[in-house]
């Protein structure tokens, strides 16, 4: 029989294979024009399809957590992978808009945000004593997909063509994160495990949590370092012909520089959020942010500036995002992360649109990134002020008998 440290470790792996599945969808771009050039669409009408993906994805993950308490978390992720994949396959056979808003937008949306926030928040319950690093490494999978699937997809769309590519897509997707959910076991948290720690720490429930100032003010923070990188990801190419006068092949580098640096802050900065303080890293990412989009904004542009500040707020948007997760588990408790998380998150889907209408209404790249330093400071203050709700949290002392607690403490539960 395995011991649980194996086991833990396996659950990883799972989680690993599953996300990496699920970072997928953020190859959309490449089907952009192929779909204009076989239907004769418009650019902007079959581009909104990736906007009402993020939208579906960030309000499934406010259901997620309940459907998880119905049908247990091994098998909710593999219905989720199913569905998932059918999405993406049956999107082959679209001949109307509509079926593509339904299937890859709605359909796969939802999916992927459902098995991505409740494996996650599953794999930071196993490491209570390593949450920064395991959220990183979960996080830094979903972004790995992206990168992958970014040479999978694109050779398929060249060699079979857009619609058999979202067939076998599909079908890669959905042996991923099935199979993927055959390593992941549930981690069972319950009154005793929190006393065992050595901790008074309260499991708040969505609405105590709702509550609570501190909801509010993470959420402005989450929603700040959103919208920054959302932005810049969304319109990279763009700023480099416009503002620095590159040519578009050397521009588009710059898509692939973000999601170096966006995939490497999230393993990085997590990690180190563990050693120096989630709020800390987080204040620390949102002022390099500051100083970045400021650049942006009153200096002239060279190439190597630009790539810098490109690459600084990629790093930072990773980071954050990765330690989101685990500050909401040191504010609000384990046991309902999922939950209050999906909460917490929906500061993604608003960030992502916001910053669309916001750049619309100021007039251009420079006003919002001048809005995006404000507001960037704004949520630097709030970071060093903002404290925990919970009191009587684990000491330091604590913290070797609270990781071999937690290994003891969570096992797995049947689906």
């Amino acid at each position: 029989m395995k011991s649980t440290n194996e086991r833990r470790w396996l659950i990883v792996m799972g989680t690993i294979i599953v996300q990496i599945g699920l970072g997928s969808i953020y190859t959309w771009s490449l089907f952009n024009q192929p779909l204009v050039d076989l239907f004769h669409w418009k650019l902007n009408s079959v581009a909104f399809t990736f906007s009402i993906t993020s939208l579906a994805l960030a309000l499934s993950t406010l259901v997620a957590g309940k459907l998880q308490d119905k049908l247990g978390l091994r098998r909710l992720i593999g219905i989720a992978g199913i569905i998932l994949g059918a999405g993406l396959i049956f999107s082959s056979q679209i001949n109307s808009m509509w079926m593509l808003y339904a299937l890859a937008g709605v359909v796969v949306g939802a999916a992927d945000g459902t098995a991505y926030i409740t494996s996650l928040s599953n794999l930071i319950k196993w490491f209570p004593e390593k949450k920064g690093l395991i959220s990183g490494i979960s996080v830094g999978a979903y972004g790995t997909g992206s990168l992958l699937f970014k040479y999978i997809n694109g050779s398929l769309i060249q060699t079979v063509g857009v619609t058999h590519a979202f067939l076998y897509w599909g079908m890669i997707v959905l042996l991923l994160v099935v199979g993927g959910s055959f390593l992941v076991r549930e981690a069972k948290m319950d009154q005793q495990q929190t006393v065992l720690k050595g901790s008074s720490q309260k499991d708040y429930t969505v609405k105590e949590m709702l509550k609570t100032k501190e909801a509010y003010l993470l959420f402005v923070i989450f929603f700040t370092a959103c919208m920054s990188g959302l932005f810049l990801i969304g319109i990279v190419k763009d700023i480099g012909v416009k503002m620095v006068g590159l040519d578009v092949a050397t521009a588009s580098n710059a898509v692939a520089l973000v999601a170096i640096f966006n995939t490497s802050g999230r393993i990085i900065l997590g990690a180190l959020s563990d050693k120096m303080g989630r709020l800390r890293v987080v204040s620390g990412a949102l002022l390099v942010t500051a100083a970045a989009v400021t650049v942006l904004s009153f200096v002239e542009l060279t190439y190597g500036l630009f790539f810098a500040c490109v690459a600084a707020i990629a790093f930072c948007f990773g980071g954050n995002i990765t330690i989101f997760p685990a500050i909401v588990a040191d504010f609000f408790g384990l046991k309902n992360q999922s939950k209050n998380y999906g909460i917490i998150y929906q500061g993604f889907g608003i960030g992502a649109i916001s910053a669309s209408f916001i750049a619309s209404a100021l007039g251009g790249f420079i006003p919002t990134f001048k809005l995006i330093a404000i507001l960037s400071i704004v949520s630097v203050l709030i970071g060093m002020m903002i404290k925990s709700p919970n009191q009587g949290l684990p000491k330091e002392k604590d913290k070797k008998q609270r990781g071999k607690i937690g290994m003891l403490t969570s096992d797995t539960k049947a689906s």
